[in-house]
């Protein structure tokens, strides 16, 4: 059975683990997700270690949400890093999946972006673990973007 690790913040605008959630049941039958929601961005790593390590989860995918100010920022970067230590000591794929509140015109296109950046994670997700390491090479080059429309290749090869 494939155990997946949601992690999400009360930070956050949009419950996008609802969406991401979705997701994993419909793609992979007899997941086991657990979900671990934290206030906030410095709180993800711990929670995703608690998760793969202690929970022995598979893969998981954390839920972030960036502030518009510089403290944020770096706030977020300290978060990626120790989210990007995680992967390398556990040998496991954490996908990351953040929403900045300052790259949206309106709070729709927010919105929409978090629906579209947690959809298509979680669907990248499901295929490293459901078919290795070789099941995005088919999209590499592609110029495929999670909540923002794909822009293509520069050059179809």
């Amino acid at each position: 059975m494939t155990r997946i690790g949601v992690v999400d913040t009360t930070f956050a605008r949009v419950d996008m683990a609802k969406y991401v959630i979705r997701i994993l049941e419909k793609e992979i039958p007899g997941v086991e997700i657990i979900r671990y929601t934290v206030p906030g961005l410095k709180d993800i790593p711990v929670a995703t270690r608690k998760l793969l390590i202690d929970e022995k989860c598979d893969g998981a995918i954390t839920l972030g949400w960036v502030g518009a100010d510089l403290t944020d920022k770096f706030t977020y970067l300290a978060t990626s890093i120790g989210l990007i230590m995680l992967q390398i000591l556990t040998g496991k794929h954490v996908i990351d999946v953040t929403v900045h509140e300052d790259e949206a015109k309106d709070e729709k296109e927010l919105y929409d972006i978090a629906i579209d950046r947690a959809v298509k994670h979680a669907l990248n997700l499901v295929n490293l673990l459901k078919y290795g390491r070789e099941a995005l090479s088919k999209f590499a080059g592609k110029g495929l973007r999670q909540g923002k429309p794909d822009v293509g290749p520069i050059i179809e090869e």
